[in-house]
């Protein structure tokens, strides 16, 4: 399955090849999946952006059509991918939005690369420092795969390669208020790219850099004043009822971004999928604001951002063209 009216390529991004699907034409915007999925996750919104926009949607590092060597899943590195494969495409600055997974590599890619990305949007995420400091008591039991698949090797591994359809399966729906947002199709091709043994290894990766190194460099940037440099817009699912997060999104988020912009969906964990208008008119709402000198504006009610030093990141290489669980679901 493919995203309608989509150019798909494939591009050399350092030291990987991105399956990427590209359309539309305008200012760039760059949409990154989440697990267990693919950039099909994002194929509503892709189309309504491509009408006015030129959107890029790629497989992450590890995941779909892209390539899953063995080693670092570290946020860090696959913001550089996103990085080195929109100039490989032309673009020195886009705009990001990230669900899940792909927002964590959108806020780094945002916080290393402030000078690239001009508004960046995450969708039903935190990061990973925030994240693992509210787990504790029985909010652990909602986020059970965040400690399984950061176990270290090969036990997980080797659990969900005996069951991974089931495994994979299980998120797909217990994540999704709305069936039908995941059609039988797309959720066959979800199970299918996420249960090669190659993209189990590369997803346990992706979830232990997130335990680890992932968190020591956003407790680093916090400790060292970094803030996020442009607009930001952050979504996330109304919680079910009963249902009581273990941290307050809005919170977490202004303490990064002097120039937030939240929104509140009634919908399970796949916000593009099961609200796609809702977040495309947030998008849209995002992208209008002032991002001419790459910093936040300061209207009123919002503040000026902090000096603070360069992020310690390496510059991105360019790239070579060739339900009831909702608690916690990063």
């Amino acid at each position: 399955m493919t995203v309608s009216g989509f150019e798909y390529r494939r591009i050399a991004a350092g030291d990987v090849r991105l399956g990427v699907a590209v359309g539309g034409e305008g200012p760039p915007v760059v949409l990154l999946h989440g697990f267990p999925q693919t950039h099909l996750a994002w194929r509503h919104v892709a189309a309504a952006l491509a009408r006015d926009h030129r959107v890029i949607c790629p497989d992450l590092r590890g995941y779909g059509g892209s390539d899953k060597p063995p080693g670092d899943y570290a946020k860090r590195r696959m913001a550089a991918d996103v990085v080195a494969l929109a100039r490989a495409l032309g673009h020195d600055r886009f705009a990001l939005a990230g669900h899940d997974r792909g927002a964590l590599v959108a806020f780094r890619a945002a916080l290393d690369h402030p000078e690239a990305v001009t508004h960046l949007a995450v969708l039903d995420v935190i990061p990973a420092v925030d994240l693992w400091a509210s787990l504790t008591g029985t909010a652990g039991v909602f986020a059970f795969h965040l400690f399984l698949l950061a176990y270290p090797p090969p036990l997980p591994e080797r659990l969900l390669g005996a069951a991974p359809a089931e495994f994979f399966g299980h998120f797909l729906d217990v994540w999704t208020r709305d069936p039908a947002a995941i059609p039988p199709r797309v959720r066959a091709g979800y199970l299918a790219a996420a249960s090669t043994p190659e993209s189990i290894a590369a997803i346990c990766a992706d979830y232990r850099a997130s335990a680890t190194v992932d968190a020591e460099h956003d407790a680093a940037d916090r400790a060292a004043g970094r803030r996020l440099a442009m607009p930001v817009a952050a979504l996330w699912q109304r919680p079910a009822p009963g249902v009581e997060l273990p941290f307050d999104p809005a919170a977490v988020w202004a303490s990064w971004a002097p120039d937030l912009r939240t929104h509140v969906l009634d919908c399970g964990h796949f916000l593009p999928e099961e609200q796609p208008d809702a977040v495309v008119a947030a998008l849209r709402e995002l992208m209008a604001a002032d991002a001419s000198t790459g910093t936040p504006r300061s209207p009123a009610g919002r503040g000026t951002p902090p000096s603070s030093p360069a992020p310690p990141s390496a510059e991105a290489p360019r790239a070579a063209v060739d339900s009831q669980h909702e608690c916690t679901t990063l």
